[in-house]
């Protein structure tokens, strides 16, 4: 296949070398061609990937135009893998009915839309998907083993997906479901911050980490079912999945930031150190906005919005947690 991955950040650039080290024809779009140019010349990408070694055939370009054209034909795949800040400009520029994917995880900033619904407003009929699941970027440009999730309502393009990236150490799953997978993979990073949170805070302990993924869980679920998800969608993948890996796991961005912050720094302190995207950090009071406009409870995600605009303490938003009342626990 001819894949074209625009963007060229950590999560673009490893699933770009797993393309081409299955032998597709891979092109990696690096939206500033001074890092296309490194790209190309040192074979690693020395900010996102550090240590990795890029395959020989994977072509890095600065050219969008091309790379487009790349991956756009009957036997191509275009593969969005820019923040959720930067999906609505990329899908403005794909070709004529060129189906995409995208990578990105999150509710658009100022509209509060999730990425299909973007792709909707903007092209009609367009055959679009996502890409998600438990997967930090440097597992996988590693070749370490790696489950994801292919999401659309066109079976033709989730069926793509798995002919490009299937095999190997990575294994892709399809689903009709692309507005749970969507919602899953955009709170599960917003429950991150939560649980950074809880395990930088002395005294909370593992029991209070279980308690909060369970009910975050839950409030996932919840808003998904309320958008039109299906709620078994969450007990998968791009749900339960990726919000173990996203909560617990050392590589975490956003639990990383939510370490910071009970650790007494500020936000925009957290972010600094981090030098990367932390999509939880937009995604939360989009999210809530969105739940309460639909009557949806979701005091964890309420909680964590609290902190980041520094109306709360960390310790104050754990505490308001287990004052609430008593109630049956599938409420």
């Amino acid at each position: 296949m001819k894949i074209a991955v625009l963007g060229a950040g950590a999560w673009g650039t490893a699933l770009a070398a797993a393309a081409a080290a299955a032998g597709h024809d891979t092109r990696l779009w690096a939206r500033d061609a001074a890092q296309a140019e490194a790209l190309q010349a040192a074979r690693t990408n020395t900010r996102y990937l550090p240590g990795v070694t890029l395959p020989p055939a994977l072509q890095a370009t600065a050219d969008l135009p091309a790379a487009l054209a790349h991956g756009a034909g009957a036997d191509g795949l275009l593969v969005i893998a820019t923040p959720m800040a930067g999906l609505r400009g990329l899908l403005q520029a794909l070709p004529a009915q060129a189906p995409a994917l995208w990578l990105c995880k999150g509710f658009e900033a100022g509209t509060g839309l999730l990425g299909h619904e973007i792709a909707r407003a903007l092209r009609p009929g367009l055959a679009c998907g996502v890409l998600s699941g438990p997967s930090f970027a440097l597992e996988v440009a590693r070749g370490l083993p790696t489950a994801l999730v292919a999401a659309s309502s066109d079976a033709a393009l989730a069926s793509r997906a798995v002919e490009a990236f299937h095999g190997g150490p990575l294994r892709i799953y399809t689903s009709p479901d692309i507005v749970g997978v969507e919602v899953g993979g955009a709170l599960k990073n917003v429950m991150a911050i939560a649980t950074g949170i809880v395990d930088g805070l002395p005294g909370a302990g593992l029991n209070a980490r279980a308690a909060l993924i369970t009910r975050g869980l839950a409030e996932m679920t919840r808003l998904g079912v309320a958008l039109g998800a299906r709620a078994d969608t969450f007990m998968g993948l791009s749900g339960l999945g990726d919000l173990v890996l996203t909560a617990t796991g050392s590589l975490s961005r956003n639990r990383t930031v939510g370490l910071a912050l009970a650790a007494g720094r500020s936000l925009p302190e957290a972010l600094a150190e981090l030098g990367h995207v932390a999509e939880g950090v937009p995604t939360a009071a989009v999210a809530l906005a969105r739940a309460r406009a639909l009557g949806v409870e979701m005091p964890i995600t309420a909680a964590v919005v609290a902190v980041l605009e520094g109306r709360i303490a960390p310790a104050q938003a754990v505490a308001l947690l287990m004052a609430r009342e008593a109630r049956p626990e599938t409420g």
